[in-house]
């Protein structure tokens, strides 16, 4: 119950409400286990008597019987208000949100979008969700392909994602840490290497990172880290992906302004490292089979700057 993706060990008002009513479930259909049980074994093993077939006997089973549907009635009528209640207040925050964050699904990777006051300050936080601790957040969530699920258990229940049709939930944490979220909704090949993380910080630093996300990547610094750059340029990479202040402008996948300073690869595929970036980029297809990026064989020198390159970019 205290994983990383378990519901029964909520981080915020949502998942709490989420859990509470499954424990009164669980409580209440724990007793209801507990008396069909005993009642039945009482049954196995009582014997027979001649008074069973008389008039009383049977006038005081329909009574048995109708104080016992009476009360499955009723315990049917308080689990049903109690679900409701408990629904009301998954659908919209109390209050207002802090913050409105768009949510994008895509085979099989999650992007995050951020708006500020004109459209230069778009940040694309793909497979990594920044939230302030304490204050709910909004989300506007649709789906670019086919149909998916947003799904962070500690935080809320999922919503699915319809390709065309935008919806909206909300989350809010309570406690500062990082929360596994993962796609809900089988959506092709790799559906189970479709995670993210939710990064739950107090508000200054939550803006904090936001201001040094808008900001453009930084010019390389030495010459094996502009041999890096001239090599995404020129290759497939640029094709592809984004990074804002450079030429590179496509938004086939994921924007890599930042992409050091993430915590996982491949939509949490794998850890955070040159290594694994290395393997990535060389041969993707062996690591996550089915998804866009293609092979990229390069030369080891080549690989090596690119490597250097994109570890400046935080």
């Amino acid at each position: 119950m205290g994983g990383l993706q378990s519901a029964l060990n909520p981080a915020g008002p949502p998942a709490a409400a989420i859990a509470a009513v499954t424990w009164v479930f669980f409580a209440v259909c724990a007793v209801v286990y507990v008396l069909v049980i005993a009642a039945l074994l009482w049954a196995i093993a009582r014997r027979r008597t001649d008074a069973d077939d008389g008039p009383e006997t049977s006038a005081r089973l329909g009574r048995v019987v109708a104080g016992a549907s009476v009360i499955t009635i009723a315990t049917v009528i308080v689990l049903t208000v109690v679900s409701v209640v408990a629904g009301r207040g998954l659908t919209a925050p109390a209050t207002p949100g802090a913050i409105t964050v768009d949510v994008v699904g895509r085979q099989w990777w999650w992007e995050f979008q951020y708006h500020g006051s004109n459209p230069s300050e778009l940040v694309s936080s793909p497979n990594e969700l920044h939230i302030p601790v304490g204050v709910p957040v909004v989300l506007t969530a649709i789906s670019r392909d086919v149909i998916h699920s947003f799904w962070v258990p500690r935080l809320h229940g999922k919503r699915d994602l319809i390709p065309g049709i935008e919806t909206e939930t909300w989350i809010q944490a309570d406690t500062p840490g990082v929360y596994r979220g993962q796609c809900a909704e089988f959506c092709g090949h790799q559906h189970a290497r479709m995670a993210f993380h939710v990064v739950a910080e107090p508000m200054n630093e939550f803006q904090a990172w936001l201001a040094r996300q808008r900001q453009a990547a930084p010019a390389p610094s030495s010459e094996v880290a502009q041999r890096g750059h001239d090599v995404f340029m020129r290759g497939t990479c640029a094709t592809c992906h984004t990074i804002r202040g450079t030429s590179a402008g496509s938004r086939v996948g994921p924007e890599l302004t930042h992409v050091a300073s993430r915590r996982s690869i491949a939509a949490g595929t794998l850890a955070s490292t040159r290594e694994n970036l290395a393997e990535w980029i060389v041969n993707s297809q062996s690591i996550k089979p089915g998804n866009r990026m293609p092979p990229n064989p390069l030369p080891p020198d080549d690989l090596h700057a690119l490597l250097t390159y994109l570890e400046t970019l935080r």
